[in-house]
């Protein structure tokens, strides 16, 4: 939609209709698409910190339990490895961004959002292979129920 506030068809209709000039479409057009990019810029970079500074290390912690017998780790080390890997390639997909605010939003969009959910559902998993004192952030059951205790 923000891709298109300022097409000239939008921006004749605007006009029409005495809303907002055509400089101000493309004023309007600018700011949603800096706002899009700052906001999942900081969820990025939110994503890697949290992974990085609480589930990886909840991971290793996990792992550790099964250094007796590994047999019984399941699914863990392949999804654990699978997370950190994930996770370094949106840092370098992210690193890759173009600089023009348009094409910025787009790559975004297309680009690092769906690794953003590939990593999330990694994550999602992660989560009910961990050892529950471990996860380190507060799950959806604590979320929806916590305010019941």
């Amino acid at each position: 939609a923000v891709a298109t506030f300022n097409s000239a068809k939008a921006k004749k209709l605007f006009a029409d209709m005495g809303i907002f000039s055509a400089e101000e479409c493309d004023a309007r057009a600018e700011v949603m698409f800096e706002n899009y990019v700052t906001t999942l810029s900081v969820e990025v970079e939110t994503l890697i910190d949290m992974i990085e500074t609480g589930i990886l290390p909840a991971c290793a912690k996990d792992m550790a339990k099964y250094q007796a017998v590994p047999a019984l780790a399941g699914a863990r080390e392949a999804t654990y490895i699978s997370i950190k890997a994930e996770t370094e390639k949106l840092k370098a997909v992210f690193g890759k961004k173009p600089h023009d605010l348009k094409a910025e939003a787009t790559y975004l969009c297309d680009t690092i959002k769906p690794q953003m959910v590939a990593i999330r559902a990694l994550v999602d998993k992660a989560e009910g292979l961990l050892e529950a004192g471990l996860y380190p952030y507060p799950t959806y059951e604590e979320l929806i129920y916590s305010h019941h205790s």
